[in-house]
């Protein structure tokens, strides 16, 4: 028995973008915000996973990690068509509240501050930039910032 259906019908085209961000919840409205406001972008392929950005580079010992992430990214890519990816890492601004730090970040460099986790998300923005993800493909990297006063901005990392 049915329980629901939406009111917008299915729609059965490839999308030709792939976001990769953090699964954490809190800032989701706000990158959809960003996506569709800034960058004009409504319809895409979304990978919400721990870290998000993250979970490509090696950083911290996780290469077990970003290899298979890697795997997993390289099948949409393919399967999808994907042309264009939108990469986003996120935390706290200068002087924004450390609980907006990546708990993935958090999880593998514990004993490191809202700074230096910010230091290795650029490294590894570096990392994924230099590395890419396959030929032809459309590379964007941002990070979204939470401020002291509790907005989201976003900062262009690569593009």
């Amino acid at each position: 028995m049915q329980i629901f259906q939406t009111s917008r019908p299915w729609n059965g085209e490839r999308l030709k973008t792939l976001v990769i961000a953090c699964s954490d919840g809190r800032l989701q409205e706000e990158v959809d915000e960003f996506l569709q406001s800034h960058l004009t972008i409504d319809h895409y392929d979304r990978l919400y996973v721990p870290g998000g950005a993250g979970a490509l580079a090696t950083s911290a010992a996780e290469s077990v990690r970003s290899d298979r992430f890697r795997s997993e990214c390289q099948f949409l890519i393919t399967a999808h068509g994907v042309e264009r990816i939108i990469l986003m890492f996120h935390g706290p601004a200068v002087d924004g509240p450390p609980e907006a730090l990546c708990g993935d970040y958090k999880r593998r460099l514990p004993a490191s501050s809202p700074s230096a986790i910010r230091e290795q998300q650029e490294r590894d923005a570096e990392q994924i930039w230099r590395d890419g993800l396959g030929d032809g493909i459309r590379l964007e990297i941002y990070r979204c910032e939470v401020t002291r006063d509790g907005f989201v901005g976003f900062v262009w990392m690569y593009d």
